[in-house]
């Protein structure tokens, strides 16, 4: 129980470094918007082509990069969740027992 203990804070630690970054690359620009939990598919790029980067290069590469960290960030909070529960259900055999 320890050991899970220690698994979820390094997890929810990685979890607001993984935060902070996607607030940092929202503010390198203002199309990215201010969400935290969407992808970012739906922002258009200048020209009429929005499935590469030859219309506007750095906010095409920009938006991708933020969709790797909103996937990251999924996946931690994935394992987080399912983690938690195992913790979650140690605890209460440790209490009942």
């Amino acid at each position: 129980m320890f050991f899970g203990s220690l698994f979820l804070l390094s997890m929810y630690l990685l979890f607001k470094y993984v935060l902070a970054w996607i607030s940092y690359v929202n503010k390198l620009d203002s199309r990215l918007g201010d969400s935290t939990w969407r992808w970012t598919y739906d922002y258009q790029v200048i020209g009429e082509r929005d499935y590469s980067d030859l219309d506007d290069k750095d906010f095409v590469r920009l938006r991708r990069k933020k969709n790797k960290l909103v996937t990251i960030m999924y996946l931690i909070f994935l394992v987080m969740f399912i983690s938690f529960m195992s913790w979650l259900s140690k605890l209460l055999i440790l209490l009942l027992n």
